[in-house]
């Protein structure tokens, strides 16, 4: 699969083996006979999953490809780290593979709508190893980067479009992108596009695609207000639920310590000095936070990077390829990155600040333990955060262990009975209840006010010096 938004400048023009839908392309030997359902998978997909290490598919996996094969729309419910990714994506590659044609200009095939860059990345890096082996195109669009380079790609054709909700508009809105031969539409970790405010984005995506199509829509939270949604969208579906009911991996060693605000920097210091913290994900509330925090932790002579919202693109991409890379053992980051950060090796997370919606620990923690490793996740936890910690253990059924043998443990802190602060819910949704205002800020960079149902259906190259040209 030629993966244009990441400048491939090579192809590969071998000889194809029997099953290739590619004729460009040639099957390597499989590492692994796939087992289970991966075994209805086409030779071209069986083996780039063989290739990547993996044979026997996980629930999620197991549950959805056959209706998704099958062309059934579908409502999942998974948490992060489940194989969800995967789950809706072979399917789809296979689906467009079997019936393959060359995509018209600005008109995708499929449209795999993420909340955040960070998980449209991810999703995009998915479609293109599972389809490395199939002659077909996708790209991935987000705002926070100038749209040229995405209006080019677009304009060659693609048939998998992956996108934020703001770019994607914007771009319809400006005639970029046509949604009416969509055959398959994707909405990931929808709970989380609704608590960031793209409910309005997500309607006025829906009336730009066909009413006859495929529609898979998975969510790590389905409160009845989202699934009230959810039945809006699909027909007759297919429903998957994964382990709702046990939210943290039995991989992950949890502790929680006790500590006051103006210690927490020193606390985090001595713990990242042990050499047992090969590569770590420290948590904070505030964007502003994750910044002091990388100042301290340098000026103690550990390095790292920070990640956030008011990073640019270009930033956030260079710092989080210096984390996966290894030139930063310490990623600062708010929960910008809670979900959709898919990074090998993390060994530790650390929740410097406890989030403010308990569903969100589940989300952070998440990000170590995976594939089969194990992981640590240490939780800070001053006098005035003790209300988050209750809330917490509320979700997972059970206390968190506390270590109170650290030098700066604090007795007031795990005596606290202070309730939630008082802001603390300001422009915030209830755990499990999403918000549906569209007044939050856009990930995406969609201007409020505009109306993609009155696009131009221009068709010809954007102009280098379009006031659009810097989201």
């Amino acid at each position: 699969m030629r993966n244009y938004s990441a400048n491939a400048s090579h192809r590969r023009h071998r000889r194809s083996a029997p099953g290739s839908t590619n004729p460009g392309f040639h099957l390597e030997p499989a590492a692994k006979t796939p087992e289970g359902v991966f075994g209805s998978l086409i030779p071209a997909i069986q083996q780039a999953v063989s290739v990547e290490g993996y044979v026997t598919p996980t629930p999620i996996q197991e549950q959805c490809i056959p209706h998704l094969l099958e062309g059934r729309d579908l409502i999942g419910t998974a948490q992060t780290g489940t194989g969800k990714t995967a789950a809706f994506t072979l399917p789809l590659l296979q689906r467009l593979a079997r019936h393959s044609r060359r995509p018209r200009r600005g008109t995708p095939r499929a449209l795999i709508l993420a909340p955040t860059r960070e998980l449209a990345a991810q999703i995009g890096n998915s479609v293109q190893t599972y389809g490395k082996y199939l002659n077909l195109q996708h790209t991935v669009i987000f705002g926070g980067v100038k749209q040229y380079s995405q209006v080019k790609t677009l304009n060659r054709g693609v048939d998998v479009l992956v996108a934020t909700p703001g770019r994607l508009l914007d771009l319809i809105q400006q005639g970029f992108i046509h949604l009416d031969e969509v055959e398959v539409f994707i909405l990931d970790e929808v709970d989380r596009m609704l608590d960031m405010g793209f409910i309005h984005d997500i309607n006025r995506v829906l009336a730009e695609i066909p009413p006859t199509r495929q529609t898979l829509f998975f969510s790590a939270t389905m409160a009845p207000k989202m699934e009230l949604l959810a039945k809006t969208m699909v027909t007759n579906p297919v429903r998957v639920t994964i382990e709702p009911e046990k939210p943290t991996v039995d991989s992950i060693s949890q502790k929680v310590l006790f500590v006051e605000k103006a210690n927490k920097d020193a606390l985090l210091a001595s713990l990242l000095n042990d050499r047992k913290v090969k590569k770590a994900i420290v948590f904070t509330q505030m964007k502003h936070t994750a910044n002091k925090v990388v100042k301290k932790l340098a000026s103690s002579g550990i390095y790292g990077t920070a990640i956030h919202g008011n990073k640019s693109q270009a930033m956030r991409t260079k710092a989080l390829d210096g984390f996966k890379k290894g030139r930063y053992r310490v990623l600062v980051a708010t929960d910008v990155a809670a979900r959709g950060l898919d990074v090998d090796d993390i060994t530790h997370v650390f929740n410097y600040d406890l989030p403010v919606e308990s569903e969100t620990y589940v989300h952070r923690i998440g990000r170590t333990a995976r594939a089969g490793a194990d992981g640590d996740a240490v939780s800070f936890c001053s006098s005035e955060e003790r209300y988050y910690l209750r809330e917490i253990e509320k979700l997972l059924g059970n206390q968190v262990p506390a270590d109170m043998s650290h030098e700066f443990h604090s007795e007031e802190a795990f005596r606290s009975q202070k309730p939630a602060p008082g802001n603390s819910r300001r422009g915030r949704s209830q755990p499990g209840k999403p918000s549906y205002s569209g007044n939050s800020r856009r990930s995406g960079g969609h201007r409020r006010g505009t109306n993609p149902s009155g696009r131009s259906r221009q068709r010809n190259a954007p102009s280098s010096g379009s006031r659009h040209s810097g989201r």
